[in-house]
C-alpha cells in the first residue's frame, strides 16, 4: 500500500517504507494482532451483557512507561495475519454475540483495516465498529475511517505536555489529541443509544487518573465539558495499575480513593452529567487480557 511506503499515518511522521524497515511504532506492513475476545471490561454501553468484540493490535505509536499492555504495545507480541483472517475474526466475533467490533490500538494499521471494513461493513458485518485509541492521531488518518467507524473510544491522557514527554515520549500531545478528538466528533456526532441500552454511535473520551495528577485530570475534564457539554460521554478511570517498577517513583503506586473522589467531585461541580466512573477494585492485573496467539 502506498501509505505504508512512506508511513506518516501517525504524528510521529517517520516517513519509513514499512515494507522494508520499521519506524517508531515498530509495526511492519502486515497486520499483527495479539488476541481477540468477547471483552467484558469496557464501559457498560460498549461491553453490555455479551461483551465487546475486541481485537488487540500489536505495537503502538506511544511509549507510555506504565502501559498495562506493554507485552503487545512495546514488545510486539502477536501474530501476523492476512486480510482474509481479519475479516473472519470480525465475523466470528459477531456470530458469538459481540455487541460491536472493538479495534484496540489500530492507528498503524488503518489502511489495512479500512480495506477489510469496506468489503463487509453494512453487509456481512452489521454491528457497530469501535475505534479504541490513545488519540495520538493524525486527522488525515482518521478521515480514512470516516463512515467505517460508529463509535470512537478515545483517551485524553495529558493536559500538561511535560507529562506527555516524561511518561510517553510525546511532544504536543494535548494539541494533537484534541484536534483528533474534534475530527472524531465531526464524524460520529452526538451519542446515539439503541433500545437495548447499547451505544450505536458517538464518542466516549477516557480520562485515566495517574497517581499524583489530580490537577491534570481536572483540566482535561474541564476542557472536554466546556467543548462538548453532554454530547459525549466522559469516562473517568481509576484503574491505573503499576505492573513493573518504573524509574519515576510516583508511578509505582495505585491511585488513592481520595484522589479519585476529588476528581469525581470536581466533574459533578462543573455540571458533568454523562460520565462513567469506576467502583470497587479496578486497579488489578486481573483486568489485563491474557494475550494468547494460539487462538489466532
Amino acid at each position: 500500500m502506498l501509505l505504508l511506503k512512506e508511513c506518516n499515518l501517525c504524528p510521529r511522521k517517520c516517513g519509513v517504507d514499512r515494507t522494508k524497515k520499521r519506524g517508531y511504532c515498530q509495526a511492519g506492513s502486515r497486520i499483527k494482532i495479539a488476541y481477540y475476545s468477547l471483552h467484558m471490561w469496557e464501559e457498560p454501553v460498549i461491553s453490555g451483557k455479551h461483551g465487546s468484540g475486541t481485537i488487540f493490535f500489536s505495537y503502538c505509536n506511544l511509549r507510555c512507561l506504565y502501559c498495562q499492555n506493554a507485552k503487545i504495545s512495546l514488545k510486539g507480541y502477536g501474530k501476523e495475519i492476512s486480510y482474509k483472517r481479519l475479516k473472519e475474526i470480525m465475523l466470528l466475533l459477531q456470530e458469538k454475540g459481540a455487541h460491536n467490533i472493538n479495534l484496540v490500538t489500530p492507528t498503524h494499521y488503518v489502511p489495512q483495516i479500512a480495506k477489510v471494513l469496506r468489503t463487509i461493513k453494512g453487509k456481512e458485518l452489521k454491528i457497530p465498529v469501535v475505534y479504541n485509541t490513545s488519540s495520538y492521531e493524525n486527522v488525515g488518518t482518521l478521515k480514512i475511517m470516516n463512515s467505517l467507524v460508529d463509535i470512537y473510544l478515545a483517551d485524553l491522557k495529558y493536559f500538561d505536555d511535560n507529562l506527555a514527554i516524561k511518561y510517553s515520549d510525546c511532544k504536543n500531545y494535548f494539541e494533537t489529541a484534541t484536534m483528533a478528538i474534534d475530527e472524531m466528533y465531526r464524524q460520529v456526532g452526538k451519542v446515539v443509544m439503541g433500545k437495548d441500552g447499547m451505544m450505536k454511535k458517538g464518542l466516549i473520551v477516557r480520562v485515566l487518573l495517574l497517581p499524583g495528577q489530580v490537577h491534570d485530570a481536572k483540566e482535561i475534564i474541564h476542557y472536554l465539558y466546556k467543548t462538548y457539554q453532554d454530547d459525549i460521554y466522559i469516562s473517568i478511570m481509576n484503574q491505573y495499575t503499576p505492573i513493573t517498577t518504573c524509574s519515576y517513583a510516583e508511578l509505582n503506586r495505585k491511585v488513592t480513593e481520595e484522589e479519585y473522589e476529588e476528581v469525581i467531585n470536581y466533574a459533578l461541580t462543573i455540571g458533568v452529567n454523562k460520565a462513567f466512573i469506576q467502583e470497587g477494585e479496578t486497579a488489578s492485573e486481573s483486568f489485563i487480557p491474557n494475550f494468547d496467539i494460539s487462538i489466532i
